[in-house]
């Protein structure tokens, strides 16, 4: 249970490494009391140990309903509550031509993607309506694929862009539950899904570029600042990248 009335409670998935590592840091360096979880235990062990704060673990599949209660209920059981809930986990499929993309692929990115930050959300309300004091706040990571496909990425662009959707609903649905909703979309962040960026990935015109990647602290401090507004007011979407990639047609 919290040491006080004032410290707030996060659960972050895909926190086992990347960005939800960095953000868990973050949060924790600011006091919060944070619950990380991910498919890896042996991450998430490493994640706690480099972070000198109240951090707890547990390994679980956002795209399994009993496996997303449980997470919920030991933040509860732990913390006695839940005041932010930062959905990251997601995945993405081979970049090969649709008509080469196994079935079961897509499904797979859709389940942990979509499904997943549908379900942890559903959790989320549901604890964040009950609680006392109600109300919280959900930060959904859109990636600037909420924007603007790379080739090859329909399961990961598809699911990118129904967050935004998923967003919005969500944003509506909380307001008269004190639960403000938002979303950070994210380009280039320097993790180990992006290494391959530093020595060149496929572009729109065929060819095989570096690009540049920007320090996923960044991304961490980004995060801790929609965390942390007052119940009043939401960033409803946010965009960070690195400033010399390709997205808006210059680089």
């Amino acid at each position: 249970m919290p040491e006080n009335e004032d410290q707030r409670v996060a659960v972050i998935t895909g926190g086992g490494t990347g960005v939800g590592a960095a953000v868990a840091s973050a949060l924790a360096s600011k006091g919060w009391l944070v619950l990380i979880c991910g498919r890896r235990s042996e991450k998430l062990d490493e994640v706690v140990a480099d972070i000198e704060a109240s951090v707890i673990t547990k390994q679980a599949d956002v795209s399994d309903p009993g496996e997303v209660s449980d997470l919920f209920s030991l933040a509860v059981e732990e913390f006695g509550r839940v005041d932010l809930l930062f959905n990251n986990a997601g995945i993405g499929a081979a970049p090969v031509p649709i008509d080469e993309l196994p079935v079961d692929e897509w499904r797979s990115v859709v389940d942990t993607n979509l499904t997943g930050s549908w379900l942890c959300a559903r959790a989320a309300f549901a604890q964040m309506k009950a609680q006392v004091p109600s109300g919280g706040r959900i930060i959904n990571n859109g990636s600037v694929s909420a924007q603007t496909p790379r080739p090859f990425s329909s399961p990961y662009t598809a699911t990118k862009h129904a967050i935004t959707g998923l967003t919005k609903a969500l944003a509506l649905e909380g307001r008269p539950h004190g639960i403000t909703v938002g979303q950070i979309d994210i380009g280039n962040a320097h993790t180990p899904l992006t290494e391959p960026m530093v020595t060149g990935v496929l572009q729109a015109d065929g060819s095989v570029k570096a690009e540049p990647t920007m320090d996923v602290d960044e991304v961490a401090k980004a995060v801790v600042l929609m965390a942390e507004l007052p119940g009043d007011s939401n960033v409803l979407t946010l965009t960070i990248m690195a400033n010399g990639m390709p997205l808006v047609g210059r680089g």
